[in-house]
């Protein structure tokens, strides 16, 4: 029976709903961010947005409190899911080495017409032209393929991501391409929350003072609001430093990984910088790009136990041109094996 794509992924990755949304394998840890967003939350609303509503005059004013308190937090937990369930940038594997990349060894013995013996030894590092700028792209032998430009193979998910950021255990997924926009409003709009959350409190606080006299009856009397804005002092300085951060990162068009990696060094390579208003709008006002992965798409095994990805309407019937290119890269592949074969027969006689 033919598996669709997300059954015999070769990553870490968890797949729910028949491959519609994926999480990388600490997906776990997103239930703690959902408890750290949630619950307080839910003990704003039922605590001093209530207090709020009957100290303000006016029903519209008093429940505006509350409606925006909701509104905002179901937004904060959407931009979540789209970071954590969505597909980052994972680069498609290959099935094997690519052969055109294949190089000729100096210490090669050769025949007796005069010919070097090709080896199957694929190069470490390539040089790709990039605005114009050189740039030196990988090899990755886990996924068999030279990384595109700002690719990055993830060891917690075990995939290349493009334009890979960083893994964040707090969403449990990988940072990249796909939903880098996603994971800064996320951040953005929880140091948003916080700050409201914080304020509120703080005026709530403010109204109890001005009917009890001091601010110490007032926190006795709503010890809540106390520790409502300790908590929101506290992770403010996390997220909103995090946000800070980013829109560092942003306005000079880097990543996690890249700034980082070149911590330290006077010149940094500005191969992307495009200036700071072009680059937020490539960041934030891009059209974003579909996925180069079919997850519900069938496979079908071949003889090695490797996949090949299918549509389900090529799943009915493979092509002869298919067959015969698949045909001929087996060739190309066990022309190569024969020639080191023969070769070491060679040199042990």
């Amino acid at each position: 029976m033919a598996k669709r794509q997300y059954e015999v992924w070769k990553g870490n990755n968890i797949f729910i709903f028949g491959g519609r949304f994926m999480f990388g394998p600490d997906a776990k840890s997103l239930i703690i961010t959902l408890l750290l967003i949630i619950v307080p939350v839910i003990i704003f609303c039922a605590n001093v947005a209530r207090n709020l509503n009957s100290e303000i005059s006016g029903i519209i004013a008093g429940y505006a409190i509350l409606m925006v308190t909701v509104v905002f937090t179901v937004y904060v937990l959407l931009v979540l899911l789209l970071t954590s369930a969505r597909d980052p940038g994972i680069v498609p594997r290959n099935l094997h080495p690519p052969t055109e990349e294949i190089c000729y060894d100096s210490s090669a013995s050769v025949d007796a017409v005069g010919r070097q013996t090709p080896t199957p030894r694929l190069p470490p590092t390539k040089e790709v032209i990039v605005n114009g700028v050189p740039v030196r792209v990988k090899y990755c032998n886990s996924c068999m393929l030279y990384r595109p430009p700002r690719c990055s193979h993830c060891s917690v998910c075990d995939n290349c991501v493009e334009r890979f950021d960083h893994h964040c255990p707090w969403v449990g997924q990988c940072i990249g391409m796909r939903n880098y926009r996603s994971f800064f409003l996320f951040i953005s709009s929880s140091t948003v929350l916080c700050i409201f959350i914080f304020a509120m409190s703080a005026l709530n606080i403010k109204f109890l003072m001005a009917d009890l006299g001091t601010v110490w009856k007032a926190m006795k009397e709503s010890p809540l609001s106390v520790v409502l804005m300790v908590y929101c002092f506290i992770f403010l300085w996390f997220v909103g430093g995090l946000t800070c951060f980013h829109l560092y990162l942003i306005g000079t068009n880097q990543t996690t990984y890249e700034s980082f990696r070149y911590r330290g060094l006077e010149r940094r390579p500005r191969v992307y910088d495009r200036g700071c208003l072009n680059n937020f709008r490539e960041v934030l006002c891009s059209k974003i790009k579909p996925s180069r992965n079919s997850f519900r798409a069938y496979v079908q095994e071949n003889g090695r136990g490797a996949t090949s990805g299918m549509t389900s309407e090529a799943y009915l019937g493979d092509s002869v041109e298919n067959r015969r290119e698949k045909v001929e890269d087996d060739r190309e592949i066990g022309g190569d094996l024969l020639k080191i074969s023969q070769r070491r027969e060679a040199e042990d006689t």
